[in-house]
């Protein structure tokens, strides 16, 4: 994920990494015909017929931003509301708008000193492993000190902590080419954190004091655009720097490749997923990859429920073409796909001159809502391991569009409260029964999703997701005497609601998204 603020070479690559991704994701869904609703919409349910068990769960990535540092407005509510989800798999990515928070070597060892500092990133860090205690995380420590890659002079970076840069990952290739000094950087920050400390370059012991146990950690993030990394290039550096880290904590798992755009890179899966092309002993735990949908500028706030739901489609097609890839070369591989979102027009725009930053819509919130909720049921049918919502924070000048809090407060927005009620509701171990149609057959209502499912515990439940800002009412056999939780914009930011269900029909409003539990 990334920012656009300034004018400098980095943010107009991602200007152009972002609409790129627009272009890709648009699918011919845009031209379908909309006609009158005159009967609810059936969902009807086989419940004795399973077609697979759940292993997906849902989950959300937070990245290192200013206002999540001690002592802002919104620092407290922004890690309870972290803590209340109580979710796994989530994502944390220090990264390369803000070095001095997410770097912990900023000029290289010389003279017989190093510049290892941890003051400004050990709070956020030890504040989200401190609020994600009793749950997997993923750590990923995105940025590259800038020094180990080969440039005409010495990058800059800001000497204020807060002050965005967009320049620092320059340079294509390193001056170690073995990459043994990119990988003995990670190995000693992943000490710090796990093994009370770690010696430096000349010697020198840094304790921490910090024994936490981390399961996963992700090898760099959207690597064809950070240094543009070939896929022979990452592949070297992810060996490298994987069996550095496993000599300190041998039963760590491993993320790779972080993808941007996985639609337009299928050689970095056909080749990362190649065993062969791996050192020997070098596992493929996890790949990584992300997806964004985004509007085009002249697409006003009612066009974007349209262009969402294509675009989703049309990376769900993506994610079918990796899957056969990953099946193929590496079936015992598992995908995190953790970083799933949207990016507004208006925030395209949040880096030019003179630009006045525009109120959101409580609306998007929702809209945005129903599309993660709908991506987290289709992934959920493929059987992909994690959904990861993006992102706990974002702020006016960093994406405010993909914010699951308040950046004011700190309190939750209606994205937020639909991951709550999925990770309440919905998760492995459930079984994915068949929905069928009605008899006689008639063609499926393409605005209202359902996923139906028995849980662990028993239960029968119905996932709807309303794709279009206007109600819908649907029809659950046997659903009279249940009960139904849902976001929509009534709900707004509050807490999901819950009621029980009268008789079969449920009405669903504007986006809303309702987890439907019978009797």
């Amino acid at each position: 994920m990334t920012s656009l603020t300034t004018s400098a070479r980095g943010m107009e690559s991602l200007i152009d990494r972002i609409k790129l991704a627009a272009i890709l994701f648009l699918t011919p869904n845009l031209m379908s015909p909309v006609s009158a609703q005159e009967k609810p919409v059936e969902v009807i349910v086989n419940w004795d017929k399973v077609a697979r068990v759940s292993q997906t769960t849902p989950t959300l990535q937070v990245v290192v931003n200013p206002p999540l540092r001690r002592g802002t407005l919104i620092h407290d509510n922004a890690f309870k509301s972290l803590h209340d989800l109580q979710a796994d798999y989530v994502r944390y990515v220090p990264w390369l708008p803000y070095p001095k928070l997410g770097v912990a070597e900023l000029e290289p060892p010389a003279n017989g000193k190093t510049s290892w500092d941890f003051s400004m990133i050990d709070p956020m860090t030890i504040d989200f492993l401190e609020a994600t205690k009793g749950h997997s995380v993923i750590l990923n420590f995105s940025t590259i000190p800038q020094w180990m890659a080969k440039t005409e002079k010495p990058v800059a970076y800001p000497a204020d902590p807060n002050q965005v840069t967009w320049d620092y990952t320059q340079g294509t290739e390193f001056r170690d080419p073995s990459f043994k000094e990119v990988a003995d950087y990670f190995a000693r920050l992943f000490a710090w954190y796990t093994q009370g400390g770690f010696t430096d370059e000349f010697g020198v012991r840094h304790e921490s004091g910090y024994h936490y146990w981390i399961p996963y950690w992700e090898v760099l993030n959207e690597v064809e655009f950070e240094h543009h990394m070939t896929p022979e290039t990452y592949t070297r550096l992810y060996d490298v720097v994987v069996t550095a880290m496993q000599r300190v904590q041998p039963h760590t798992k491993f993320v790779g490749m972080a993808l941007a755009l996985p639609g337009q890179n299928p050689r970095f899966f056909e080749y990362f997923l190649d065993h062969k092309n791996h050192k020997p002993g070098v596992p493929l735990d996890f790949i990584s990859y992300h997806f964004y949908a985004v509007p085009t500028a002249d697409q006003s706030t009612e066009v974007q429920e349209y262009t969402f739901f294509a675009q989703a489609d049309g990376f769900l097609n993506t994610v079918r073409y990796i899957e056969l890839i990953r099946q193929r070369l590496s079936p015992e591989t598992r995908t995190t796909i953790d970083e799933i979102g949207a990016i507004s027009a208006e925030d395209i725009a949040q880096g030019e001159p003179g630009h006045v930053v525009k109120p959101i819509p409580n609306s998007y919130w929702n809209l945005t809502g129903a599309m993660y909720a709908y991506l987290f049921g289709e992934l959920t049918s493929m059987g992909i391991d994690v959904a990861g919502e993006s992102q706990l924070v974002g702020f006016p000048t960093q994406f405010p569009s993909v914010s699951m809090v308040d950046w004011n407060t700190g309190k939750p927005n209606a994205r937020y409260r639909v991951l709550k009620l999925l990770l309440d509701n919905f998760g492995p171990g459930d079984k994915v029964v068949e929905i069928v149609q009605p008899s006689p057959p008639a063609s499926p209502n393409p605005y209202i999703y359902s996923l139906a499912v028995v849980t662990k515990s028993g239960k029968r439940r119905v996932l709807l997701v309303n794709k279009r800002n206007r109600p819908f009412e649907v029809a659950i056999p046997n659903a009279a005497g249940g009960h139904i939780n849902y976001v929509d914009q009534t709900t707004a930011m509050d807490p999901p609601a819950s009621a029980k269900i009268g008789n079969q029909t449920i009405k669903l409003n504007g986006f809303a998204v309702a987890a439907v539990t019978l009797p």
